[in-house]
Formats: C-alpha cells, sequence, structure tokens
C-alpha cells in the first residue's frame, strides 16, 4: 500500500499529528510507525503527568503558544474522552535571597502569557497551599494540573484508528529512500511507500532526518536522564500538589520539585544528566555509538565547558541519596534520605546546536517532503494537540 502520509514515532506528539491530519482529511492513508510493541513507551510513557500552564516560556514563543493552547485542548479531549485529570494549581518557591528577582521574572511572563490567577502569595498563604514548604517568596499557579499521559496517548491512538488511521507497532526504521515520486521506509518489519514523511521520533529525530535529508541537520539530540524518586507511602502527606523551585534561567531544566501523580504516589525529581545511550534508563545502561556521537558533537562539549559545574552537582544528585535529599529540603525541610525510595527515570530529547546552544523551544524543519520535530521537550505532552495543528498544517501542503 501506498500511504500519503507516514508518521515516524508513536509518542504523543506523533500520535496526535495522526489525529489531527484524520480528523481534517479522513480519506487521507496516514500511518504511524512504532519501533516498540506498543506506543508511548519512551519520553510520553516516563512523563512526570504535569499539564504545564505556560508559565516559564518567553512571550511570543512556540512555546508559550503551544503551550498554552495546548493545555485548552488538552484538557477539552480529557473531558470529551473521560480521561481522569485534576487542575491541581501548583507553587513555585524561591529559597534564596537571589532567586527572587527571577521569581518577579516569572510572574511578568505569566501574566504576558495570560494565565488566569497566577499571583504572588505571602509565606502564610504558601502554608496554608502547603505547609511542610518553606521559602523567602512565591508564585501560586492555579492552572497548572497533573494527567496520566500514557493514557492520553493511548487516546489519541484509538481515536486516530477509529477515523481509519493504521498504527504499525514493531517497525523500527532502519533506512529510508527517496524514489522519483515516492519515498520507500525499509523498516524491521517490512517496506513501507509513502508520498510525505512526519518525524515524530524524538531521541532519533536526528537519526531518522538524516536518512531521509541530503544536508544534514545543525543540531544533535543529546540525551538527558531524569532520575526521580518517590515518597514512602506514609509521608506523601508532606506534599499536597506540586511544589517547584526557582529555576535557573541559564539551564533548560526545572530543577528537583514534587509532584502528585495521578497514576497516584508523590515524586521527587529529576535530576538532569548526560545519559550514555539514547533511551539509558538506567545508569549502568551503555551504548558505545550513541556516547560517542554526543560527546564527540563539538556542541555538548561547549556545553560541558560552559555548564560543568552546574553538571557535577547533576551527578552528584545522581550518584548520592544525601545530595539529592539535600536539595529537596531547600524546599522541604522535613523530608529526610529514609522518606525516599527509587523511582523512575525518564530520558529527555535535548536538541543541541554546533555552538552549544541548548535549543529551549520547539524547533519543526520542513523539506521538500517531509517534516521533522527536531526539537519538543517539556511541555510537548501538555502541548501536543497545539504542536499537531501545526505539524499537520506543514504536512497537507505536500499532499
Amino acid at each position: 500500500m501506498l500511504y500519503d502520509i507516514t508518521i515516524i514515532g508513536g509518542g504523543i506528539v506523533g500520535l496526535a499529528t495522526g489525529l489531527k491530519i484524520k480528523t481534517q482529511r479522513p480519506e487521507l492513508k496516514v500511518v504511524v510507525l512504532e519501533k516498540e510493541a506498543e506506543v508511548a513507551s519512551h519520553q510520553t510513557g516516563n512523563n512526570s503527568g504535569v499539564i504545564h500552564s505556560g508559565l516559564y516560556y518567553a512571550p511570543g514563543s512556540l512555546k508559550a503558544k503551544n503551550c498554552i493552547n495546548g493545555y485548552h485542548q488538552l484538557v477539552q479531549f480529557c473531558e470529551e474522552n473521560e480521561i481522569p485529570f485534576e487542575i491541581t494549581g501548583k507553587v513555585v518557591v524561591a529559597t534564596k535571597e537571589d532567586q527572587l528577582p527571577q521569581l518577579n521574572r516569572l510572574l511578568e511572563r505569566g501574566l504576558q502569557n495570560g494565565l488566569e490567577g497566577v499571583r504572588s502569595i505571602s509565606m502564610e498563604e504558601l502554608k496554608e497551599l502547603e505547609p511542610y514548604c518553606q521559602g523567602l517568596g512565591a508564585l501560586h499557579v492555579p492552572q497548572t494540573g497533573i494527567v496520566d499521559y500514557k493514557r492520553v496517548a493511548l487516546a489519541y491512538e484509538k481515536n486516530f484508528k477509529a477515523l481509519g488511521g493504521v498504527v504499525l507497532p514493531k517497525h523500527k526504521v532502519l533506512n529510508i529512500k527517496d524514489l522519483n515520486n515516492t519515498i520507500t521506509i525499509n523498516t524491521s518489519s517490512e517496506e513501507i511507500s509513502t508520498k510525505i514523511v512526519i518525524n515524530c521520533a524524538g531521541l532519533y529525530a536526528d537519526k531518522v532526518a538524516g536518512m531521509l535529508e541530503k544536508d544534514p541537520l545543525p543540531i544533535r539530540i543529546i540525551p538527558f536522564r531524569g532520575e526521580y524518586f518517590k515518597i514512602k507511602k506514609e509521608r506523601e502527606y508532606l506534599v499536597k500538589n506540586l511544589i517547584y523551585p526557582v529555576p535557573d534561567p541559564n539551564f533548560p531544566f526545572l530543577g528537583v520539585h514534587f509532584t502528585r501523580m495521578k497514576k497516584g504516589g508523590v515524586e521527587a525529581g529529576p535530576n538532569a544528566v548526560l545519559a550514555f545511550k539514547k533511551e539509558g534508563y538506567k545508569k549502568t545502561d551503555f551504548d558505545l555509538k550513541e556516547f560517542m556521537d554526543a560527546v564527540t558533537w563539538p556542541g555538548l562539549q561547549k556545553v560541558a565547558g560552559k555548564y560543568w559545574k552546574t553538571g557535577l552537582g547533576e551527578y552528584k544528585r545522581s550518584f548520592f541519596k544525601a545530595a539529592f535529599t539535600t536539595a529537596l529540603q531547600e524546599l522541604i525541610p522535613d523530608i529526610t534520605s529514609s522518606d525516599l525510595v527509587s523511582g523512575g527515570a525518564g530520558v529527555r530529547a535535548q536538541a543541541c546546536d554546533k555552538d552549544g546552544g541548548l535549543l529551549d523551544d520547539f524547533a519543526i524543519q520542513e523539506t521538500a517532503k517531509a517534516v521533522h520535530v527536531i526539537n519538543a521537550p517539556s511541555p510537548a505532552a501538555t502541548s501536543a494537540l497545539s504542536i499537531a495543528d501545526k505539524i499537520s498544517e506543514i504536512a497537507l501542503q505536500k499532499v
């Protein structure tokens, strides 16, 4: 069969894109290729489950626009498809004097981005919201929520299939050839012919793009592992909802925080360390080729030179539970190492350019017969339906 559009990657963005395309053009033959036995097995399935409000992102950026639009679309989708979610609100807390100016900048950004109800709160109000949290200043962000993104992605898949879309698991893409008017995709299971490719391969987006395009993308996808602890059941009362620190504006990670999960339990984390394998969820996971691809990239070498102190701190928290606990105690002094048990880990696909820039915004690249999603970090899960609007708009012009 010749497909009109083939989407590579069955994560939440790929599935949302398939759903959007089939909703707009039901007559098109659309297939999603997923290398694992089931969809949403990687970044989507290991997501922290936060419905982001759009607080952190520069006004006018793709992240800001798509997060806010995606937030509303996601909530509506969950309501229509009976997917449990909660709009819990969260607090962002400054624990040091030098964080207060950045906290004020976050408030300004939130207001510029149109967040409803975001405001500075007193320490008395903080204690009402999170009795065991301490700080010198805080924001309350009422629009933040929690959901199980694996469940959301499976609902996208179900609706996509109901419209005639096809999902093919265990179809790892091995190579791609552009032959005249048809693109041939050789997979681990069969050969697929298609007119247009949409690359939503996440951690492997750069590799998939390299199979199709003569000119390599000017970025490399660097895997960063985020490791979590869970709070013991009997100590979950320390966290009512979501507690975040003030992020370092120069580092594209939010810092260790507390998240009540829709699936149950409370997570603490994550840190952010270079993974030695693209899908390296354990400290011992290692792939020599993927490791060398990362560390020989000039951009990552420049990042290491720029952020080596921050990086050492992240690794310290990775290998020493006491250091991880100390970071958490800045927000909740009563937390102890004995309150924490090992949790899961996720791997973030972070695009890095040759000059050492860690791409902070979403990035989509269009070529003659393809759309490449080359950077879709958090809040991509929240924003998936909105990102899918943009991807489908580009792709449908090519069919």
